[in-house]
C-alpha cells in the first residue's frame, strides 16, 4: 500500500463528472509487421497480460481516506480484470481521420471508474482512409488518471507495454504480483488525523528549504531580470470558462527535422519555443477569425518534469510548471518567435531561481481536507465564470517520445498524439509530442467552447507554414533518385527543357474530408 503525494491527490480532488482528470493518447499501429501480418484483439490482450509485471500502474486502484482527512492510497486490486480495462470497437467506413477524432473525443470525455485501477485502453479498428497511415491499421485510445502518471511516467508505461522489435516473447522476469486486502477505514482515518496535526511541522521544514529560492526570485524581480507580468495579465478568452462534459480532439503531424530547422528564427531557441510559437500563431488566426483576438498575449502553463533517474518507473507526478507567453498579439511569425523565446527564457530563469523541485515538494504538504474542499467550492461556485483575470489561458505540455520505432503485439507504432484533461477555467489543452521522425501538436477542447476543431487544426497548420516561409524552409517533398540511363551512342545533346517548379507541399498529414 502506497500513499499518494500532494499533487497526485489534487487530481483526485479536482475530479468531477464534467472534468475527469485523466490524460491519454491516440496510438496508431501498422499490423503488417506482426507475425502473420495481422493482430487480433485476443493477441493484444495476451501481450498486455504477459507484460503487466513491468508496470506498477496497471493493477493498482485508489482507496480514499474517510472525510478526506488525508491523501488516498494505492492498493493492489484483488479483483483486477484485464478485459474490463481493454475495450474494442471499429470505425464505420470510410474510416478517416475525422471519424477517428470524433470517436477519440467521445471515449476521452467519459470519466474512469475510480473504484477500479484508473485506466482504460480502447482498440479502434478500421483506419482505412487516413493519409500517411497504412491501410488496415488500428488505433488504441489510452486513458490513465493523472493521479497515476505524468508525461514522463506515461512514457515509462509506454515502454512497459511495447518492445524494441516485433518479438512477442514475454519478459524473463517472474510475475511476483500479489493482491492486497482492502485497508481498514478506521485505521486510515486515525493515521490521517495524526498526520493532519503533524503537517504544520512538515510545512515549516519545506518553507525553510524554499527561503533561498524565494530570495533569489525577489532579487531577480528587483533587478528586472524577470517578472510576473505574464502571470498576472493573461486576458480573458472563450477558453477561460466552466467546462461541459463534452470534448473535441484534433491534431497535426509535422516532420521533426522541419521543426528543428525553425529554431533558426531565434538564436538559442529550443524545439519547445518553436512549438509554442506555432500554437500562438494558430490561436491568433483562430480568435481573429471569430473577432475575439485579445490585445495582449495569451499565456500557457507549461509543465516541467523534475523526475530524477531514480524515480523512473514510479507512479505519480514529479512536475513543476512555468508560465509561457504565446505571443498571440503578434501576427508576424519571426517577431512572435523572438518574443516567445525571450519571455520563456525569463520564465525559466524565475522557475530555476525559485527551484522547480522545491515547488513540487511544497505541494506534498498541502492539507488534504482543505484541498478537497477548495476544489469542490471552485467547481460548485462557478468561479471560472466570474469576470476575473485568469492566470493562464491554456496548457501546452511537451512529451518527448521514443526516438526509435517500437512495437506492440508485433505491430509497429507509426504515430502517437496526446490528449489532455480539462478543468474549469482551462477549456483548451495542447500536447506537443515527438516520435522517431515526426512531431505532433494535438489538442483537446470543450465542445461547447470550440465547435470547429478542424478549423483550429488548420490554423495551427497555417501558422507552421508561415514560420517555414519566414525561415526560408523548403517544405516540398524530396525528389526520388533518378535511375541510371541506358548506354547510348554519343550524340549531340539539345539543352534540357526547364521543368516547372514543383508545387509547394507540406510533409504533414492532410486532413481527411468527411
Amino acid at each position: 500500500m502506497e500513499q499518494l503525494q500532494g499533487m497526485d491527490a489534487s487530481f483526485v480532488a479536482l475530479e468531477t463528472p464534467n472534468s475527469p482528470m485523466h490524460i491519454g493518447s491516440v496510438l496508431i499501429y501498422d499490423p503488417s509487421t506482426a507475425p502473420g501480418g495481422f493482430v487480433r484483439f485476443k493477441d493484444i490482450l495476451k501481450f498486455y497480460e504477459d507484460r503487466m509485471r513491468l508496470s506498477k500502474t496497471m493493477r493498482q486502484k485508489l482507496v480514499k481516506v474517510p472525510f478526506n482527512v488525508d491523501y488516498p492510497y494505492w492498493v493492489e486490486d484483488a479483483d483486477f480484470d484485464l478485459e474490463y480495462h481493454v475495450r474494442h470497437l471499429a470505425l464505420p467506413k470510410p474510416g478517416d481521420w475525422r471519424q477517428m477524432c470524433i470517436q477519440a473525443a467521445r471515449i476521452f470525455a467519459r470519466p474512469l471508474d475510480l473504484n477500479r485501477p484508473p485506466w482504460e485502453f480502447t482498440v479502434v479498428e478500421g483506419l482505412d482512409n487516413v493519409p500517411g497511415v497504412p491501410k488496415g491499421s488500428y488505433a488504441i485510445v489510452t486513458k490513465v488518471h493523472h493521479a497515476a502518471i505524468d508525461g514522463m511516467s506515461g512514457i515509462d508505461l509506454m515502454q512497459a507495454l511495447h518492445t524494441a522489435t516485433p518479438s512477442l516473447a514475454p519478459p524473463n522476469e517472474p510475475d511476483n504480483w500479489k493482491p492486497e486486502k482492502y485497508p481498514n477505514k478506521v485505521g486510515m482515518f486515525a493515521k490521517g488525523y495524526v498526520r493532519a496535526w503533524l503537517n504544520p511541522i512538515r510545512q515549516v521544514g519545506v518553507a525553510a528549504q524554499a527561503v533561498p529560492g524565494v530570495y533569489r526570485a525577489a532579487k531577480g524581480m528587483i533587478k528586472g531580470e524577470f517578472g510576473l507580468n505574464a502571470a498576472i495579465r493573461a486576458p480573458k478568452t472563450r477558453f477561460n470558462t466552466k467546462v461541459s462534459p463534452h470534448r473535441v480532439y484534433e491534431g497535426r503531424v509535422f516532420e521533426l527535422a522541419h521543426i528543428k530547422a525553425l529554431r533558426s528564427l531565434a538564436e538559442g531557441a529550443k524545439v519547445n519555443d518553436v512549438m509554442l510559437t506555432i500554437i500562438g500563431g494558430g490561436l491568433h488566426k483562430y480568435l481573429k477569425h471569430h473577432n475575439e483576438l485579445p490585445k495582449t498575449t495569451m499565456t500557457a502553463m507549461a509543465p516541467i518534469s523534475v523526475r530524477s533517474e531514480g524515480e523512473k518507473n514510479t507512479m505519480g507526478n514529479q512536475v513543476s510548471a512555468m508560465i509561457a507567453p504565446l505571443g498571440t498579439h503578434i501576427a508576424d511569425p519571426a517577431e512572435r518567435m523572438a518574443y516567445v523565446f525571450e519571455q520563456t527564457s525569463r520564465s525559466k530563469e524565475m522557475t530555476n531561481a525559485i527551484g522547480a523541485r522545491q515547488m513540487t515538494e511544497a505541494s506534498k504538504v498541502s492539507p488534504a481536507l482543505f484541498m478537497a474542499l477548495g476544489a469542490q467550492a471552485y467547481t460548485r461556485l462557478g468561479i471560472a465564470n466570474l469576470n476575473m483575470t485568469p492566470v493562464i489561458n491554456t496548457i501546452v505540455t511537451n512529451v518527448p517520445g521514443p526516438p526509435v520505432p517500437i512495437y506492440s503485439a508485433g505491430a509497429k507504432l507509426v504515430s502517437m498524439q496526446g490528449m489532455l484533461c480539462l478543468m474549469d477555467g482551462v477549456a483548451l489543452g495542447h500536447v506537443v509530442q515527438s516520435y522517431v521522425k515526426e512531431a505532433t501538436i494535438s489538442f483537446t477542447a470543450d465542445r461547447k467552447v470550440m465547435t470547429d476543431p478542424e478549423f483550429y487544426a488548420d490554423c495551427i497548420q497555417e501558422s507552421f507554414e508561415e514560420m517555414a516561409a519566414a525561415a526560408g524552409l523548403d517544405l516540398s517533398p524530396s525528389a526520388p533518385a533518378a535511375e541510371p540511363a541506358a548506354q547510348k551512342a554519343p550524340a549531340k545533346r539539345k539543352p534540357a527543357a526547364k521543368k516547372p517548379a514543383a508545387k509547394k507541399k507540406t510533409a504533414t498529414r492532410a486532413k481527411a474530408k468527411a
